[in-house]
């Protein structure tokens, strides 16, 4: 275990979070669940059917184990959602049946204040995940945009904050505007504050390295730059810089040697989801590095989606880290 997860950890069991898991048909879930009860991480809510949980081998005392479909929530949270969605013809039946749904049923226990935060996406897409927390929780007040982030664990390396970076946006926003990509950077920066509690130094990717390039795709992280300053002129944040201006001091230095944040960034912008989503997944697996995402920032209650390729550690990672942005909100 890595001290940046031996950290979260010890701060979730600080001030315990209820986490609810509505995956409870996956036995990575199952077995993660058995991990957080075991290690005093969080409460945990599972979703699912009680006989065929009890039936799968895990040991989840403790766990409070819930089935959507015969509740006795099930009616209080469909006059909840319908009300809440009346303004898009939501009808009580037709919230009845939604709430049937785990993911729906999820996210009104963190609406409700059954549970802190929800933690899923290792059976469903992240599509799936969101649609609920979108039209139930919806966006932090202030904020514009919800997108995500992977906290990247890096063995043996000496960047970043010891080996450890975030990467934005890495699983929502498939081509971000400029302005987009300066509200990701920004939120990045908060959600670094929270979970790491020390300076964010944000770097915003491309190409080029201050101008060493000119095209649209640069224009564009020039643009988010000078948005996100003005968003947050207080922020260390630069762009547009190449990865290893970015991360490499002696890089920086010489491709950037005016930049605040060239060759000691960690926190890594991505211009566009391609970009992100095969970056974190090559330092996950060629430098075996802990990958703990995708977390979202900018929902209003703590909600985090998982890789489907997850193991059950990897949701326990999430989980913490979840209780860490749960205690933030207060």
């Amino acid at each position: 275990m890595s001290a940046f997860l031996d950290s979260i950890i010890s701060r979730a069991r600080s001030r315990k979070q209820t986490i609810v898991l509505p995956e409870g048909a996956d036995p990575r879930t199952l077995e993660a669940a058995e991990k957080v009860l075991a290690a005093d991480i969080a409460n945990v809510v599972i979703l699912g059917n009680p006989e065929q949980i009890a039936a799968s081998g895990f040991n989840l005392e403790g766990a409070q184990v819930v089935n959507p479909a015969t509740s006795e929530l099930k009616e209080s949270f469909a006059e909840e959602l319908a009300r809440l969605r009346a303004h898009k013809g939501m009808t009580y039946d037709m919230a009845l049946g939604l709430v049937e749904n785990e993911l729906y049923f999820g996210v009104m226990m963190v609406k409700t204040g059954r549970a802190n935060g929800m933690v899923a996406g290792a059976c469903h897409a992240t599509g799936d995940v969101l649609r609920p927390c979108l039209q139930i929780l919806k966006c932090a007040p202030g904020v514009k945009l919800v997108s995500s982030f992977f906290v990247m664990v890096v063995p043996n390396c000496e960047y970043g904050e010891n080996g450890t970076f975030i990467f934005s946006d890495c699983g929502l926003e498939v081509q971000p505007t400029a302005e987009n990509l300066a509200h990701i950077a920004v939120n990045s920066a908060k959600s670094w504050e929270t979970i790491m509690g020390t300076q964010p130094r944000v770097a915003l990717l491309s190409h080029s390295s201050h101008g060493s390039a000119k095209n649209d795709d640069a224009n564009k992280v020039i643009e988010a730059v000078a948005e996100a300053h003005r968003l947050a002129p207080a922020l260390m944040l630069d762009g547009e810089l190449q990865l290893d201006a970015a991360i490499v001091p002696s890089v920086g230095k010489s491709k950037a040697p005016d930049s605040p944040v060239a060759g000691q960034a960690n926190i890594l912008v991505f211009p566009d989801l391609d970009a992100g989503n095969i970056g974190y997944k090559l330092v996950q697996r060629l430098a075996k590095a802990e990958a703990y995402g995708p977390i979202t920032q900018g929902i209003a209650a703590p909600v985090n989606d998982l890789s489907r390729g997850c193991t059950a550690d990897d949701i326990v990672g999430v989980v913490a880290i979840t209780c860490v942005q749960a205690q933030a909100r207060g």
